[in-house]
């Protein structure tokens, strides 16, 4: 606490707004990597979900197919 004793009112203040637009910034790189990650997320569940209704349909599996496909509608839904 000493430095700033050495620091007068407008380079406090400089400092104080450094400060909140570097948590600004940190927060919405944050918000961008977190919505990335979701995103990720999502279409890998999809695409598996995908390949687990062509199996489906190839086995000719209608009560396997309907209920991934729900899943897939559930999922789509819950996402956008």
């Amino acid at each position: 606490m000493i430095f700033l004793k050495d620091k007068s009112y407008t380079e406090l203040m400089k400092i104080s707004a450094m400060n909140r637009s570097q948590a600004k910034e940190n927060f919405i790189q944050n918000l961008y990597i977190e919505m990335l990650l979701v995103e990720i997320q999502l279409n890998s569940e999809k695409e598996k979900l995908v390949k687990k209704i062509d199996n489906a349909i190839d086995n000719k599996d209608k009560e396997t197919f309907m209920l991934l496909s729900e899943k897939f509608i559930e999922l789509t839904k819950r996402f956008g």
